[in-house]
């Protein structure tokens, strides 16, 4: 499915009064969303494992006279229920609730054949992408169960949907994304929480230039330019929207 077949165009995005955690929120989409949120109206909470990053972030977000995000460093390759709970706990202690979950970090591993494969840096890819947001989104599921509307963004990848030689690891977790996120649709669908799943596509980002190293980062999209489209899915204008698997580039 495609973003254009589900958004009307120059769709409202409201998300004042919204609380919206973001994975990987320290670069690349993580960061242009936690900016494009936080100017939208939203509390953003900052979770990542680089605190600079982070900070940095939370600097302009702040420059911007815009509401003070929270950062949470955290390394999703150690994430265990513990953790996720005590988070769980500190942002109802703060907010209340939880209106929106971004399931944004991965990581790529290094791309090769099964055959040679590294199966602990197989492990840890399996862990932080697909382990880790089924331990976070248990552990957030009351915060958002107190949200009117509350929407969850699973990201997954073309090589999630379609098998590709040597992708490894960064394909089987992107396969496992699609199942968790249709899954989770599927058993929220009369809790009031929606789950999507989208694609960015090709996009200017550190990760697709490690996978692309010879390709020209301006003949593809920016991290920016998809915004829109994750701010839509976050906003009360996209209630109707549930259970899709997203692309959001044609």
């Amino acid at each position: 499915m495609n973003y254009s077949d589900i958004a009307p165009q120059n769709p409202s995005v409201e998300l004042h009064n919204k609380v919206i955690l973001i994975t990987g929120a320290g670069a690349g989409i993580g960061a242009q969303l936690a900016l494009g949120a936080a100017r939208a109206g939203a509390t953003v909470l900052l979770l990542g494992r680089n605190e600079e990053n982070l900070n940095s972030v939370y600097d302009q977000i702040v420059s911007e006279g815009l509401n003070e995000p929270v950062v949470i460093p955290m390394d999703l390759s150690k994430l265990d229920e513990q953790q996720a709970n005590q988070l769980s706990h500190m942002i109802g202690e703060a907010f209340g609730r939880l209106d929106g979950l971004v399931h944004n970090a991965s990581l790529l591993g290094k791309l090769g054949p099964i055959a040679t494969t590294n199966l602990s840096e197989w492990s840890q890819v399996m862990h932080v992408n697909a382990f880790a947001p089924v331990v976070l989104t248990k552990a957030m599921l009351a915060l958002l169960r107190e949200s009117d509307a509350a929407s969850i963004i699973f990201t997954s990848s073309g090589v999630g949907r379609q098998a590709r030689a040597f992708w490894g690891a960064y394909s089987a977790s992107k396969f496992a994304t699609e199942a968790i996120a249709g899954i989770l649709a599927a058993e929220l669908e009369t809790d009031g929480i929606r789950v999507n799943c989208v694609n960015p596509g090709a996009t200017n980002t550190k990760m697709r230039r490690a996978a692309f190293p010879g390709e020209s980062p301006d003949s593809i999209a920016s991290a920016e330019s998809l915004v829109p489209a994750y701010l839509f899915l976050l906003s009360d204008s996209a209630k109707a929207v549930r259970g899709a698997s997203i692309d959001l580039q044609k």
